[in-house]
């Protein structure tokens, strides 16, 4: 996903944040409902919870990834993109700034 310009959205004031500030997003809706979260990784590794099916771009730097049953690690560097299993955990991991936009899907 390139480098875009988002627009006719609402986007929640209140920052989405994790892991003691060291990961920041922001709630965005579309006017037909749909959702996504735009959103900042520092340094560090981290575990996320995935409820609904998610798909997420790599908008700058770069993460590597750990999916459930999974033993390597998987570079995304930007513009990338990768899909966590629904209802899973896995792990990104940076060693720089990454960002990033998650979609939400519903199925």
């Amino acid at each position: 996903m390139a480098e875009v310009l988002i627009r006719d959205v609402d986007i929640e004031s209140k920052a989405c944040v994790y892991f003691d500030g060291k990961i920041v997003a922001r709630m965005c809706y579309r006017k037909d409902g749909s959702r996504f979260a735009v959103g900042v990784v520092t340094p560090g590794c981290y575990t996320f919870e995935v409820g609904d099916r998610e798909v997420v771009h790599v908008t700058a730097g770069e993460v590597e990834i750990l999916m459930p049953g999974e033993k390597d690690w998987e570079r995304v560097v930007a513009p990338g993109v990768y899909r966590p299993v629904a209802n899973s955990q896995y792990q990104v991991k940076t060693e720089g700034i990454a960002e990033y936009l998650c979609e939400y899907f519903k199925d």
